[in-house]
């Protein structure tokens, strides 16, 4: 691991960013003297995710192919969004909500949960998924089962089926420290609002009995949860978990070279040109937009960032409460970072490593990069000072 003072590093930045990662403007971003042949670029923006999102196509393509890019971010958005009411998670969600108050209702069931031995017999089924049914948005078309043992088993597409894979593997990966069950509590937490401000202490508390990744199981398009009450939120790798497979359908459609920019989750394929990479700039936390901390060059890689500059605000105090949470405490990260950056072949590691890492803190999250493979990564520390995995100066200008 190698650190470095980040105000020594400033005065060596010589790339702006417009984004918290974006690509540096064409004209500047290299010290290559081949020109970039600007007709050939074509580019196309939207509104996605909670965030702007752009695709540009430098080598192959067409207008027509960015429009269908579009198209998928929205049906994509339709299927993660854990906010967006009709939304295929906003339904799975409604549903264990749905199934918790059905049980709230019925005092021998709630006993059985309470003391741990949960057996239904037929009646019970039958009053319980008329609760839920009854009470659920009437647009809700998610086909669920209860089971005797108390499990709910919700029918999911193939995308919500290969996410909570992802999801699961990093949550078992941090042991918890990562957890796509966080949903109970970050369904408290409002850091768009106009006028946040922390959720009651209680609320929080009792949220925090609702997450538990080892309660959800996937096989096939089957999902269960073990536990009334749980929800998923995929905030931690849903865009670049969206931005992988939109590169895999610009490729396979003759892009060659192109960058997706989803709100700052930098997916490049393959060089900007034949003669030189992308440069890609790493924002300052907390600076202007157009101050960056370091540059490095991709060539088919991911950029990714996670850090408490991102959503957050400050209570009258000054303490900060930023969006990435701790599943144990129900409140956010207090653990001396301010920022990780993941290189990676896949956005959707970059993603979910990012997060990852930052929940696992400096020195066990450097631990995981150094022991594996193909993947680099940088910390921001609350002192100013970066820190290098073994590999990420490679990538740096």
């Amino acid at each position: 691991m190698k650190i470095q003072s980040q105000r020594n590093i400033k005065a060596n930045i010589v790339f702006l960013l417009a984004l918290s990662l974006i690509i540096c403007s064409l004209s500047g971003c290299s010290q290559n003297k081949t020109p970039v042949d600007k007709k050939k670029e074509i580019s196309k923006s939207g509104f996605a995710f909670n965030t702007t999102y752009t695709i540009t196509l430098y080598d192959g393509g067409s207008k027509k192919l960015l429009d269908d890019c579009i198209d998928k971010c929205t049906e994509f958005e339709n299927v993660f969004s854990r906010t967006l009411k009709g939304s295929e998670l906003f339904y799975i969600n409604e549903i264990e909500s749905c199934y918790l108050k059905a049980i709230s209702s019925d005092s021998k069931v709630k006993e059985m949960w309470d003391a741990g031995k949960v057996k239904y017999n037929k009646k019970q089924i039958n009053n319980i998924t008329a609760k839920i049914n009854k009470t659920i948005s009437p647009q809700n078309d998610k086909k669920f089962v209860i089971k005797k043992n108390g499990n709910i088993e919700i029918k999911v597409s193939e995308l919500i089926s290969d996410i909570v894979e992802k999801g699961l593997f990093y949550s078992k990966l941090s042991d918890g420290a990562f957890d796509i069950t966080i949903e109970p509590v970050s369904s408290l937490w409002n850091f768009s609002s106009d006028k946040p401000k922390v959720p009651d202490k209680d609320k929080i508390k009792s949220a925090v009995n609702y997450i538990d990744y080892n309660k959800v199981k996937i096989d096939g398009t089957r999902l269960t949860f073990m536990k009334p009450g749980m929800g998923l939120d995929f905030g931690g790798i849903a865009k670049g978990f969206i931005a992988d497979r939109l590169k895999v359908y610009l490729t396979d459609n003759g892009v060659k070279s192109g960058m997706i920019n989803l709100g700052g989750n930098i997916l490049c394929i393959g060089k900007k040109s034949k003669e030189e990479d992308f440069n890609i700039g790493i924002q300052q936390p907390f600076g202007e937009r157009n101050e960056t901390v370091a540059s490095v060059h991709a060539n088919n890689n991911s950029i990714v960032s996670s850090g408490i500059y991102e959503r957050y605000f400050k209570t009258k105090s000054g303490k900060i409460y930023h969006h990435i949470l701790n599943p144990k405490t129900g409140y956010s990260y207090d653990n001396d970072l301010i920022a990780v950056t993941i290189i990676s072949d896949k956005s959707v590691d970059g993603d979910g490593l990012s997060t990852t890492c930052f929940a696992l803190g400096l020195k066990k999250g450097m631990e995981l990069i150094n022991r594996n493979d193909g993947v680099e990564a940088m910390f921001i520390t609350s002192d100013e000072k970066l820190h290098y995995s073994e590999g990420f100066e490679n990538f740096m200008q």
